[in-house]
């Protein structure tokens, strides 16, 4: 097992090139088991999330081509059946249900596991495919979804915390290959979803309204291969955003897309950070004094839970007191004892972080629970004095591209090493 060093203390300068958005390339992964045609998907990022749904597609049966940032896949021939232990050690691996149901019209899944950060049922997913006309049974860990036939039809996806972006996606591929105009009510509107409708559409789907709470879809008998370039990651961006605004540097984000990310940016903008827009970069400095903010995380538009962590670290350098709110996952809190052993002072009320912050961080070895709260480790350790070890950086590797490596090139001193 691995760990990253660093050596805070150092403003981050220069420019990072902006991955493509994991949380876009899985369903489009999954996306090409609804045609029996070669798909290529361009801008993949290198990741480890990515490879284990490249597993996945092969166990069940496609031909997979990862090359770079590039995936090919051609799924000629697929089953039905899942790897049990394959999907269940991954949450976005779900959304191969939808592409299965609408191709074969069945389709047998592992219960999907993922990083420890609340209940995430999918009982919405399964609610949409029976909406559709499939049948649903959970027996020994699998969920099984049959149907003779898929017939269009209304599917209102809200839940206790809003949409479902898993479940809005899983519910459009299904969609694009039954009888009939099926209407998505309360859909998902995050970019990634309107990035998997593009893709489908490429591939022959008929798809209006993605991007909105409302989105229809009329099946088609057949979809055909595509190519597609997947959306650069706003969580990303907000990730390096922040880490410059936490060490007072000054980082231009190239091939961020500040139209995906309109709550963030006005967040650290209301904090006292500059953000000046330039084409498809994004400059991000420090203009003065840090301020208090308060966030409530809430489906896209609104803040995103993917990020919280990240602005949690900059609220713990700004003097005042910050709330910030977590709407959508109940267990989104767990990087807040490790940012204490850093000298944080974040107290947790219910639904609730109170930081009262402006204390400097000093360095301390911290561990990792789950991909964001990795990410916020990381970026404390690059603000605090003296030397941060993060542990179990496995989590990192799940979804950010590189980032060792993008750090060093902004100056960080960070290595990663050989746990003890």
């Amino acid at each position: 097992m691995q760990s990253l060093l660093i050596k805070g203390g150092v403003p981050l300068r220069g420019e990072v090139q902006i991955s493509g958005a994991k949380n876009a390339a899985l369903p489009l992964m999954a996306a090409t088991l609804l045609t029996d045609e070669p798909c290529v998907i361009r801008n993949v990022p290198e990741l480890s999330d990515v490879k284990f749904m490249g597993r996945i597609l092969q166990s069940l049966g496609a031909e997979v081509e990862i090359s770079g940032n590039t995936v090919r896949v051609h799924a000629r021939k697929i089953k039905s059946v899942g790897d049990y232990e394959l999907i269940r050690q991954m949450r976005g691996s779900v959304c191969i249900m939808g592409a299965l149901l609408g191709r074969l019209r069945r389709a047998t899944v592992s219960l999907p596991g993922g990083c420890v950060i609340g209940a995430r049922p999918i009982n919405l997913h399964l609610k949409g495919f029976a909406a559709l006309g499939a049948k649903i049974a959970i027996e020994a860990g699998y969920v099984n979804v049959t149907a003779k036939k898929l017939s269009g039809a209304e599917v209102f996806l809200g839940g206790r915390a809003g949409s479902t972006v898993l479940g809005t996606a899983n519910v459009m591929m299904a969609a694009t290959l039954a009888e009939g105009v099926t209407t998505i009510e309360s859909a998902a509107c995050e970019p990634e979803v309107v990035d998997l409708a593009d893709f489908l559409i490429a591939m022959g789907a008929k798809i209006s309204g993605a991007g909105s709470p409302t989105i229809t879809i009329t099946g088609v008998k057949k979809l055909h291969g595509a190519e597609h370039e997947v959306i650069p990651d706003r969580i990303e961006a907000a990730t390096y955003a922040i880490a410059a605004a936490c060490t007072n540097g000054s980082v231009v984000l190239r091939g961020a897309r500040a139209d995906h990310m309109h709550a963030i940016l006005d967040k650290m903008r209301e904090s006292g950070v500059k953000v000046e827009r330039s084409g498809t970069s994004l400059h991000i400095s420090r203009k003065g004094k840090l301020k208090p903010v308060d966030i409530t995380t809430l489906p896209y538009s609104g803040f995103p839970t993917d990020a919280q962590a990240q602005m949690m670290v900059l609220m713990a350098l700004t003097p005042g007191i910050s709330i910030i709110t977590e709407r959508i996952f109940e267990a989104r809190f767990m990087h807040v004892s490790e940012l204490a052993r850093l000298g944080a002072d974040i107290e947790i009320e219910g639904p609730s972080a109170i930081v009262k912050g402006g204390k400097p961080l000093s360095g301390a070895p911290v561990m990792a629970s789950d991909l964001r709260a990795s990410a916020a480790l990381v970026i404390a350790g690059l603000a605090a004095r003296g030397t941060t070890e993060v542990q179990r950086i496995y989590h990192l590797d799940r979804g950010y591209e590189n980032i060792d490596g993008k750090l060093r090139a902004l100056g960080a001193r960070i290595q990663r090493v050989d746990a003890k």
